[in-house]
């Protein structure tokens, strides 16, 4: 495996860390990643977001039962946990009284970073999960993620989910609303355009096929401006 940067986890070649300006939201955002996306998932923007986030945690496991650090997280009385999630149950930031049970205490955001299908096995080995309050989106969103298929079009990545949130967050006063999010998308459009452009190089033969699947990739494609 080529050298990575230990923050972000890319090849130094393609280090994104100079790209990830600090974004302070007055949010604390936790990752609950999945083994196979800490191990194996190179596009993953977790790391990128945890880059950018002031104060943000990663987290690696399928089972966070028993995990010390989230439990000492969710009983600490300064913060107020919410899993973002989706589900009828869930909230946004329109809920009547959502703002009012935050009160004066720090969101504690807790976000599974992880393909849709491993999410779905975070959650079924770690079903107390789903006891924390739950937070959604208010608004519809497409992902910008262009070359990673997902299930849906309104299946966003970990970093545009917090992205979007922190905006959302901001007009209710939830979040610092001094602070500028922007950065955050300012890198993940960074890693699009480099992924778009090894795609483009291994078609020209400048790289190696490092995977097994680019035999699908034969039409180059447009690099979206800065």
């Amino acid at each position: 495996m080529s050298d990575r940067c230990w923050r972000c986890f890319r090849p130094v070649r393609y280090c994104l860390c100079k790209y990830a300006e600090p974004v302070d939201a007055g949010v604390k955002f936790v990752l609950l990643m999945h083994p196979k996306e800490a191990k194996r998932e190179r596009t993953g923007t977790g790391r990128i977001a945890h880059v950018s986030l002031v104060d943000s945690e990663i987290l690696i496991g399928l089972d966070f039962s028993k995990n010390a650090r989230l439990h000492e997280l969710l009983a600490d009385p300064r913060y107020f946990p919410v899993l973002l999630y989706p589900g009828k149950d869930a909230n946004t930031v329109r809920t009547e009284g959502f703002a009012d049970l935050v009160g004066d205490k720090t969101l504690l955001v807790i976000v599974i970073d992880a393909t849709w299908f491993c999410s779905r096995k975070v959650i079924e080995h770690s079903a107390f999960l789903l006891d924390l309050p739950r937070l959604s989106f208010a608004g519809s969103y497409r992902s910008e993620f262009t070359f990673k298929r997902e299930p849906s079009p309104d299946y966003i990545s970990t970093i545009e989910s917090c992205y979007y949130l922190i905006k959302e967050l901001q007009s209710v006063h939830l979040a610092n609303e001094n602070a500028n999010p922007e950065p955050l998308m300012t890198v993940f459009r960074k890693l699009i355009r480099d992924q778009l452009q090894a795609q483009n190089d291994r078609i020209d033969g400048k790289l190696p096929d490092t995977h097994s699947y680019n035999w699908k990739y034969t039409k180059k494609v447009a690099i979206p401006k800065d």
